[in-house]
C-alpha cells in the first residue's frame, strides 16, 4: 500500500523579508520521551514549518507557541532564543 496523497499543502519559502525565523524571540524544543508522535503540532502550526517527521524548521518557525499549546502530551517547550 502507497502512503496517502495529500492534497493542497503548502511549503514554507523565504519571502521578501528574509527568513521568518529571524526576528524569532522564542524557539519550540520538542521532548522526544513525551512525544507520541500525534502530528497535533505540525496540523495547527500556521507556517507550516514542521516537517512530517515533527521536525521544527528553524528557519520558518515565528516561536508563536501554538504547536506547544496544541500539543496534548505537553511534549514541546517554548524557550527563549539565543542570539
Amino acid at each position: 500500500m502507497s502512503e496517502r496523497a495529500r492534497l493542497a499543502i503548502s511549503r514554507p519559502v523565504q519571502g521578501a523579508c528574509g527568513k521568518t525565523g529571524s526576528w524569532r524571540v522564542f524557539k519550540p524544543v520538542v521532548n522526544r520521551e513525551l512525544c507520541n508522535a500525534c502530528g497535533m503540532c505540525a496540523m495547527y502550526c500556521p507556517d507550516n514549518a514542521i516537517s512530517e517527521d515533527l521536525e521544527v524548521d528553524p528557519d520558518f518557525c515565528k516561536g508563536c507557541g501554538i504547536c506547544a499549546h496544541e500539543c496534548p502530551k505537553k511534549a514541546i517547550e517554548m524557550v527563549r532564543e539565543e542570539k
